[in-house]
């Protein structure tokens, strides 16, 4: 029992800031921390942390190798609010992309991103959700709905028009920077 005292007092101990209050982790921080600790990353994605300091705030670079999008680079921005897990994290897409899923603003297209979400749910479940995206981009459930009709009714003129934006250039009035790594 006395060992049971003590731990807990090291711990109230370890938790105290230099100021002599006590800092606490939100359950969101708690939760991210786990979810990061438990990443299992397919060798097409390597994830960023700007600040090492901040977990809430970070990011994933996808890099297909197949398919459409092979050869591109993609980063997506994630941001976890305070209500995670009950709610989803905010994701973006922050190169611009010719993607039925994903709109020219960088807002994605996932079902698990918006009604399907579930605190059961981790990062890395929305990783593999983004990474499938590039393997099957799904027409049915469009942001961009120019690319997604593309899609549906050109197969051929879809995948020129991908590889012409990734190359840097115009897709009818649009530019794309380059994004092939």
């Amino acid at each position: 029992m006395i060992k049971l005292f003590s731990l807990k007092q090291q711990k109230k101990d370890g938790d105290r800031d230099v100021s002599g209050g006590t800092k606490r982790q939100s359950a969101a921080q708690l939760r991210i921390q786990k979810d990061i600790n438990e990443l299992n990353l397919p060798k097409t994605c390597q994830v960023d942390f700007p600040d090492p300091n901040d977990l809430l705030n970070f990011k994933l670079i996808i890099s297909p190798d197949e398919e459409f999008y092979k050869g591109g680079r993609f980063m997506f921005s994630f941001k976890v609010g305070p209500g995670y897990p009950h709610d989803p994290p905010k994701v973006k897409c922050e190169t611009m992309v010719y993607h039925p899923n994903i709109d020219l603003e960088g807002n994605v297209c996932l079902n698990i991103l918006r009604e399907d979400w579930k605190p059961v749910l981790t990062i890395n479940s929305i990783v593999y959700g983004l990474q499938y995206l590039f393997l099957e981009p799904n027409p049915d459930d469009p942001l961009n709905k120019e690319a997604a009709e593309v899609l549906r009714s050109n197969r051929r003129m879809f995948e020129q028009n991908v590889n012409k934006s990734m190359r840097g250039g115009y897709v009818g009035s649009v530019y794309f920077e380059r994004c092939l790594k």
